[in-house]
Parts: structure tokens; sequence; C-alpha cells
């Protein structure tokens, strides 16, 4: 089964099918994942079978190592569309997230202006206030609802901790339409047998009310890319992905889809 495991804190820049010429930035230790979802599509693979034994990141360490970076970058090219904050696991996770935040900001402001600031984040601690004001200040903050299904949340995104979808929802909707709601649409088995496939009504209509409470920037669904550890998981089709994008711009949202 093959699996991304990036470099830390820097890597990249590689070309997002979302975001553009897109330098990483990822918090969580290069010889491992750490995140508190243990997703069954993720290309990182399983939580248990990439254990991480280095140590974080320091906030000096990410500071040090993107100003070298974007000194390169601003002589050598390319420029960079956006600086984006993922990797191995979930990068609101790290203890010093809202100062790394601050930081990229007065780097970003200091090499590349033009650049956005994204964060592609899960979700699951953004009932953290201080979490949540980093998230605020981002150009981007691009976060998970993969449906408002506790028992297909269980199957599919399997929160290593307490996870209660009500209160996520809640604490998005406190984000003021400053969010960017992204969400995975795929068919298959799960690892259990069950059906995972999420591109039916039963689980679309119910999300797209949910997300058009929450009001956010834009939508953005996606499918499969890379192998994933569950095997048996399957892409959803253009036409289905097409079909949902052209629901919520009925509703009046901004949507877009990758393939």
């Amino acid at each position: 089964m093959a699996t991304v495991i990036y470099p830390s804190p820097i890597f990249g820049p590689i070309h997002s099918r979302r975001l553009g010429v897109s330098l990483g930035i990822n918090l969580l230790p290069a010889d491992g994942k750490f995140c508190t979802f243990d997703c069954i599509y993720c290309e990182c693979g399983y939580n248990a079978d990439h254990r991480p034994h280095a140590a974080l990141p320091t906030r000096e360490q990410v500071y040090e190592a993107l100003e070298k970076q974007l000194m390169d970058m601003k002589e050598n090219g390319p420029k960079p569309d956006v600086l984006t904050f993922a990797g191995n696991g979930e990068p609101t996770a790290h203890p010093h997230f809202p100062e790394i935040i601050a930081d990229t900001i007065v780097l970003r402001d200091k090499y590349f202006p033009e650049a956005k600031v994204s964060v592609l984040s899960n979700a699951t601690l953004i009932t953290k206030e201080s979490v949540r004001k980093a998230l605020m200040l981002v150009d981007n903050n691009i976060l998970k609802l993969d449906t408002v299904n506790s028992a297909y949340i269980e199957e599919l995104d399997r929160p290593t901790g307490s996870y209660n979808v009500q209160t996520i929802i809640e604490n998005l909707k406190k984000f003021d339409g400053h969010v960017i709601i992204q969400t995975i649409f795929l068919k298959g088995l799960s690892p259990t047998g069950k059906d995972v496939n999420n591109t039916t009504d039963d689980y679309v209509l119910p999300w797209m009310e949910v997300v058009k409470e929450i009001n956010p920037e834009k939508v953005m669904i996606y499918t499969i890319d890379r192998e994933t550890p569950d095997q048996l998981l399957e892409k959803a089709p253009h036409e289905e992905l097409d079909r949902i994008v052209d629901l919520l711009k009925k509703e009046g949202l901004e949507a877009s889809a990758s393939y």
C-alpha cells in the first residue's frame, strides 16, 4: 500500500488541484502521522501504521525553514500562489499553531504579499477559541465536513477522540462565513464491509442544508486522487460531483469540484 509521508516543516512547492502553486507547511513530524481523525481514505495511511518517533517541529524551526524557502523562491522561483498548512495529520493540533500562523503571515507579507495563507483542517479542534481565532486570520480557512451523519463519520473519518458533529457544526457557524467547507465524496466499501457511497440524496441533501446554515465563502468537493489505505474505496464519477455542485449553486452557494 503506497502512502505519502511529507517532509517537515516545509515541503514542496507542489501543484494543488484546488489552490495552485502551493508551498506546504507540515507542523507534524517528518517520520510519521498524527491526526485526530483516522480516515479510511487518507493518503498518509492509517495512524497505527505510521506512528511518529520524532518531535514536533518547534515554532522557531518552522519560522527559520519557511523564511529560508521563501527567500529561495523569491530569488529563483516559482512564485507561490498559496502557503498551505497540511502534511502528516491535523495542523491545528500543534501547541503553538496560533503563534505559527502569526509568524507565517509576517513572512508572507515580507516576501510574497500577494500569496494566500491556507489551512487544511478536519475541524476537530475548532472548539478551542485560540484555534478559531488563528483560523480567522488566514485567507483560506478550509475545514472538513464530510457528512452530517454521525454513524457515517465513525465509519469514514473515524475520530480518535470524542467527536460530536452537531458541536462542530455550531462552531463552524461561529466563523460568520469566513470558512471554506471541504467535503469528500466517494463510493465503495469500508474495512468493515459497509457501503460508504455518500453521493446519494440521503447524504447530500441533509449535508447541504447544514452547509447553507454555515454560509461559507465556498464549498470545495472532491474525490479520491491517490491510493488509499482502504483498498475497497472508489472514486465518485465526475457526473455525480457535478450534480452536487449544481445543487449547491442553485442554493446560492459558490462551489467547485476537483476530480
